[in-house]
Protein backbone atom coordinates (compact mmCIF):
# COMPACT_ATOMS: atom_id res chain seq x y z
CA UNK A 1 0.00 0.00 0.00
CA UNK A 2 0.74 3.66 -1.09
CA UNK A 3 0.36 6.10 2.17
CA UNK A 4 2.18 9.30 -0.02
CA UNK A 5 3.90 10.20 3.62
CA UNK A 6 7.62 9.88 2.44
CA UNK A 7 7.78 12.99 2.22
CA UNK A 8 6.28 16.86 3.54
CA UNK A 9 4.17 18.00 0.97
CA UNK A 10 3.15 21.72 0.76
CA UNK A 11 -0.08 20.33 1.68
CA UNK A 12 1.00 18.77 4.74
CA UNK A 13 3.12 22.01 5.31
CA UNK A 14 -0.33 24.00 5.01
CA UNK A 15 -2.16 21.85 7.42
CA UNK A 16 0.58 22.36 10.09
CA UNK A 17 0.49 25.39 9.71
CA UNK A 18 -3.36 25.98 10.39
CA UNK A 19 -3.24 23.32 13.15
CA UNK A 20 -0.65 25.66 14.87
CA UNK A 21 -2.78 28.88 14.26
CA UNK A 22 -5.80 26.66 16.30
CA UNK A 23 -8.22 27.17 12.64
CA UNK A 24 -9.27 25.36 9.85
CA UNK A 25 -7.73 25.67 6.81
CA UNK A 26 -9.46 27.17 4.17
CA UNK A 27 -10.02 25.73 0.46
CA UNK A 28 -10.88 27.54 -2.19
CA UNK A 29 -12.48 26.10 -6.03
CA UNK A 30 -12.09 28.11 -8.97
CA UNK A 31 -12.49 26.94 -12.68
CA UNK A 32 -8.85 27.41 -14.97
CA UNK A 33 -9.48 29.31 -17.81
CA UNK A 34 -12.89 31.04 -16.66
CA UNK A 35 -13.78 33.42 -18.01
CA UNK A 36 -10.86 33.47 -20.00
CA UNK A 37 -7.27 33.04 -19.09
CA UNK A 38 -5.75 35.76 -18.46
CA UNK A 39 -8.67 37.03 -15.93
CA UNK A 40 -8.59 33.20 -14.61
CA UNK A 41 -5.08 33.28 -13.59
CA UNK A 42 -5.57 36.96 -11.88
CA UNK A 43 -8.07 35.70 -9.86
CA UNK A 44 -6.00 32.88 -8.94
CA UNK A 45 -3.21 34.92 -7.89
CA UNK A 46 -5.01 36.57 -5.82
CA UNK A 47 -6.74 33.94 -3.45
CA UNK A 48 -3.90 33.43 -1.36
CA UNK A 49 -3.67 37.34 -0.40
CA UNK A 50 -7.44 37.03 0.04
CA UNK A 51 -6.89 33.86 2.67
CA UNK A 52 -7.25 30.36 0.77
CA UNK A 53 -4.60 28.12 1.91
CA UNK A 54 -5.24 25.35 -0.48
CA UNK A 55 -6.23 26.13 -3.98
CA UNK A 56 -8.35 23.25 -6.07
CA UNK A 57 -7.85 24.16 -9.89
CA UNK A 58 -10.71 22.92 -11.64
CA UNK A 59 -10.18 20.78 -15.18
CA UNK A 60 -12.60 21.82 -17.59
CA UNK A 61 -14.52 19.10 -18.84
CA UNK A 62 -17.78 18.56 -20.87
CA UNK A 63 -19.47 15.99 -18.80
CA UNK A 64 -18.83 17.02 -15.28
CA UNK A 65 -21.22 14.52 -13.54
CA UNK A 66 -20.57 15.35 -10.17
CA UNK A 67 -21.06 19.59 -10.48
CA UNK A 68 -23.79 21.58 -10.26
CA UNK A 69 -25.28 24.67 -12.35
CA UNK A 70 -22.58 26.91 -11.05
CA UNK A 71 -19.45 24.99 -11.66
CA UNK A 72 -20.87 23.04 -15.27
CA UNK A 73 -21.06 26.89 -16.52
CA UNK A 74 -17.71 27.38 -15.30
CA UNK A 75 -16.62 24.59 -17.11
CA UNK A 76 -18.27 25.80 -20.27
CA UNK A 77 -17.06 29.06 -20.41
CA UNK A 78 -13.42 27.96 -19.78
CA UNK A 79 -13.70 25.61 -22.92
CA UNK A 80 -15.62 28.13 -25.23
CA UNK A 81 -12.23 30.68 -24.52
CA UNK A 82 -9.94 27.80 -25.34
CA UNK A 83 -9.22 26.38 -22.04
CA UNK A 84 -7.01 22.89 -22.40
CA UNK A 85 -5.34 20.95 -19.76
CA UNK A 86 -2.44 21.90 -21.18
CA UNK A 87 -3.76 25.14 -20.24
CA UNK A 88 -4.26 24.59 -16.79
CA UNK A 89 -0.65 23.12 -16.46
CA UNK A 90 0.60 26.37 -17.53
CA UNK A 91 -1.77 28.73 -14.96
CA UNK A 92 -0.16 26.79 -12.36
CA UNK A 93 3.26 27.10 -13.80
CA UNK A 94 2.80 30.72 -14.15
CA UNK A 95 1.10 31.05 -10.35
CA UNK A 96 4.28 29.40 -8.98
CA UNK A 97 6.56 31.97 -10.30
CA UNK A 98 5.45 34.26 -7.73
CA UNK A 99 4.03 31.71 -5.50
CA UNK A 100 6.09 28.92 -4.25
CA UNK A 101 4.13 27.65 -1.20
CA UNK A 102 0.50 27.88 -2.01
CA UNK A 103 -0.76 24.05 -2.28
CA UNK A 104 -2.33 23.43 -5.45
CA UNK A 105 -4.79 20.52 -5.95
CA UNK A 106 -6.03 19.73 -9.99
CA UNK A 107 -9.47 18.52 -9.79
CA UNK A 108 -11.56 16.80 -12.30
CA UNK A 109 -12.75 13.88 -14.38
CA UNK A 110 -10.14 11.43 -15.86
CA UNK A 111 -11.13 11.69 -19.23
CA UNK A 112 -8.60 14.75 -19.92
CA UNK A 113 -5.87 13.10 -17.92
CA UNK A 114 -6.40 9.98 -20.02
CA UNK A 115 -6.43 11.51 -23.46
CA UNK A 116 -3.30 13.72 -22.34
CA UNK A 117 -1.44 10.63 -21.12
CA UNK A 118 -0.97 9.64 -17.51
CA UNK A 119 2.66 9.30 -17.20
CA UNK A 120 3.14 13.20 -19.52
CA UNK A 121 0.41 14.51 -17.58
CA UNK A 122 1.78 13.75 -13.79
CA UNK A 123 5.22 14.91 -14.96
CA UNK A 124 3.96 17.67 -16.24
CA UNK A 125 1.96 18.35 -13.57
CA UNK A 126 4.82 17.88 -11.31
CA UNK A 127 6.75 19.94 -13.14
CA UNK A 128 4.17 23.02 -12.85
CA UNK A 129 3.85 22.83 -9.26
CA UNK A 130 1.15 21.03 -8.75
CA UNK A 131 0.18 19.07 -5.08
CA UNK A 132 -2.55 16.89 -5.58
CA UNK A 133 -5.11 15.36 -7.80
CA UNK A 134 -9.14 14.69 -6.91
CA UNK A 135 -10.33 13.02 -9.65
CA UNK A 136 -13.81 12.33 -8.57
CA UNK A 137 -14.82 9.70 -11.29
CA UNK A 138 -11.89 7.05 -10.51
CA UNK A 139 -12.57 4.65 -7.30
CA UNK A 140 -10.55 2.93 -5.51
CA UNK A 141 -10.88 -0.21 -7.55
CA UNK A 142 -9.17 1.60 -10.33
CA UNK A 143 -5.94 3.10 -8.10
CA UNK A 144 -3.58 1.28 -10.58
CA UNK A 145 -5.10 3.86 -13.37
CA UNK A 146 -3.74 7.37 -12.08
CA UNK A 147 -4.04 6.87 -8.58
CA UNK A 148 -0.53 4.73 -7.76
CA UNK A 149 1.47 6.46 -10.34
CA UNK A 150 0.31 9.68 -9.02
CA UNK A 151 2.03 8.77 -5.50
CA UNK A 152 5.13 7.28 -6.95
CA UNK A 153 5.69 10.24 -8.89
CA UNK A 154 5.17 12.68 -5.27
CA UNK A 155 2.03 13.99 -6.21
CA UNK A 156 -0.79 13.25 -3.51
CA UNK A 157 -4.22 11.35 -4.44
CA UNK A 158 -7.11 13.19 -2.19
CA UNK A 159 -10.09 10.62 -2.09
CA UNK A 160 -13.81 11.78 -1.96
CA UNK A 161 -15.83 10.20 1.11
CA UNK A 162 -19.25 11.23 1.09
CA UNK A 163 -22.64 10.12 3.57
CA UNK A 164 -23.66 6.93 2.04
CA UNK A 165 -19.81 5.59 2.86
CA UNK A 166 -20.02 3.46 5.62
CA UNK A 167 -17.48 1.86 7.56
CA UNK A 168 -17.09 -1.03 5.26
CA UNK A 169 -16.34 0.95 2.56
CA UNK A 170 -13.97 3.82 4.11
CA UNK A 171 -10.99 1.43 4.60
CA UNK A 172 -10.73 1.12 0.05
CA UNK A 173 -11.60 4.47 -0.07
CA UNK A 174 -8.63 5.81 2.20
CA UNK A 175 -6.27 2.85 1.52
CA UNK A 176 -4.45 4.83 -1.02
CA UNK A 177 -5.34 8.59 -0.06
CA UNK A 178 -3.07 11.32 0.96
CA UNK A 179 -3.13 14.87 1.35
CA UNK A 180 -6.30 15.14 3.25
CA UNK A 181 -9.80 13.25 2.82
CA UNK A 182 -12.41 14.98 0.91
CA UNK A 183 -15.73 14.63 2.68
CA UNK A 184 -18.78 15.84 0.26
CA UNK A 185 -21.40 16.54 2.92
CA UNK A 186 -24.61 16.50 1.20
CA UNK A 187 -25.89 13.97 -1.63
CA UNK A 188 -26.36 15.14 -5.05
CA UNK A 189 -24.43 17.73 -7.31
CA UNK A 190 -22.29 21.09 -5.82
CA UNK A 191 -23.69 23.86 -4.62
CA UNK A 192 -27.30 22.78 -4.59
CA UNK A 193 -27.77 21.75 -0.60
CA UNK A 194 -26.73 22.98 2.76
CA UNK A 195 -25.34 20.30 4.89
CA UNK A 196 -26.61 19.32 8.58
CA UNK A 197 -23.86 20.75 10.69
CA UNK A 198 -24.80 18.39 13.45
CA UNK A 199 -24.71 15.39 11.39
CA UNK A 200 -20.98 16.64 9.23
CA UNK A 201 -19.42 16.78 12.78
CA UNK A 202 -20.78 13.45 13.59
CA UNK A 203 -19.04 12.20 9.72
CA UNK A 204 -16.00 14.37 10.62
CA UNK A 205 -15.20 11.80 13.75
CA UNK A 206 -16.36 8.71 12.06
CA UNK A 207 -13.56 9.06 9.23
CA UNK A 208 -10.86 10.58 11.73
CA UNK A 209 -11.31 7.05 13.31
CA UNK A 210 -10.23 5.53 10.30
CA UNK A 211 -7.12 7.79 8.95
CA UNK A 212 -4.75 10.37 10.83
CA UNK A 213 -5.12 12.27 7.61
CA UNK A 214 -7.11 15.82 7.51
CA UNK A 215 -10.92 16.12 6.98
CA UNK A 216 -11.49 18.65 4.20
CA UNK A 217 -15.66 19.25 4.31
CA UNK A 218 -17.14 21.15 1.21
CA UNK A 219 -20.47 21.13 -0.96
CA UNK A 220 -23.38 23.47 0.08
CA UNK A 221 -21.09 26.05 2.32
CA UNK A 222 -22.09 29.64 1.03
CA UNK A 223 -21.39 32.12 3.46
CA UNK A 224 -18.90 33.14 6.16
CA UNK A 225 -21.79 31.48 8.58
CA UNK A 226 -21.57 28.25 6.91
CA UNK A 227 -17.64 28.33 6.77
CA UNK A 228 -17.80 29.07 10.63
CA UNK A 229 -20.29 26.15 11.11
CA UNK A 230 -17.90 23.91 9.14
CA UNK A 231 -14.47 24.94 10.45
CA UNK A 232 -15.72 24.30 14.26
CA UNK A 233 -15.15 20.22 13.21
CA UNK A 234 -13.16 20.08 10.00
CA UNK A 235 -9.55 20.14 9.48
CA UNK A 236 -10.54 22.47 6.35
CA UNK A 237 -13.49 23.53 4.48
CA UNK A 238 -13.88 23.72 0.94
CA UNK A 239 -15.84 26.36 -1.10
CA UNK A 240 -16.31 26.31 -4.76
CA UNK A 241 -19.83 26.85 -6.27
CA UNK A 242 -20.13 30.37 -4.23
CA UNK A 243 -17.01 31.57 -5.95
CA UNK A 244 -17.81 30.70 -8.78
CA UNK A 245 -21.28 32.59 -8.40
CA UNK A 246 -19.28 35.73 -7.17
CA UNK A 247 -17.20 35.81 -10.47
CA UNK A 248 -20.22 34.89 -12.92
CA UNK A 249 -22.29 38.13 -11.45
CA UNK A 250 -19.30 40.06 -12.98
CA UNK A 251 -19.47 38.93 -16.21
CA UNK A 252 -21.41 40.77 -18.84
CA UNK A 253 -23.65 39.26 -21.47
CA UNK A 254 -21.37 37.94 -23.53
CA UNK A 255 -19.46 36.22 -20.34
CA UNK A 256 -16.41 38.90 -20.23
CA UNK A 257 -14.99 39.91 -17.08
CA UNK A 258 -12.38 42.84 -15.64
CA UNK A 259 -11.49 43.43 -12.33
CA UNK A 260 -14.56 43.90 -10.68
CA UNK A 261 -14.26 39.71 -10.64
CA UNK A 262 -10.85 39.86 -9.05
CA UNK A 263 -12.45 42.10 -6.64
CA UNK A 264 -16.05 40.10 -6.07
CA UNK A 265 -13.92 36.76 -5.46
CA UNK A 266 -11.50 38.21 -3.06
CA UNK A 267 -13.74 39.75 -1.01
CA UNK A 268 -15.89 36.76 -0.60
CA UNK A 269 -12.88 34.52 0.31
CA UNK A 270 -11.63 37.41 2.26
CA UNK A 271 -15.15 37.50 4.53
CA UNK A 272 -14.77 32.86 4.15
CA UNK A 273 -11.71 33.05 5.68
CA UNK A 274 -13.01 35.39 9.13
CA UNK A 275 -15.63 33.25 9.14
CA UNK A 276 -13.41 29.91 9.35
CA UNK A 277 -10.64 31.86 12.06
CA UNK A 278 -13.76 32.76 14.06
CA UNK A 279 -14.96 29.09 14.39
CA UNK A 280 -12.39 28.23 17.33
CA UNK A 281 -12.41 31.39 19.40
Amino acid sequence: MLTGKAMTSRIDKRFAQCRAEKRAALVTFIMAGDPDAALSLDILKALPKSGADIIEVGMPFSDPMADGPAIQAAGLRAMRAGMTLKGVLAQVEAFRRDDADTPIVLMGYYNPIYVYGVDRFLADAKAAGVDGLIVVDLPPEEDVELCLPALRAGVSFIRLATPTTDDRRLPAVLANTSGFVYYVSVTGVTGQKRPDYSKVATAVRRIKAHTDLPVAVGFGVKDAAAAAEIGANADAVVVGSAIIDALARTLDADNRGGPAAVAAVSKLVNELAAGVASARR
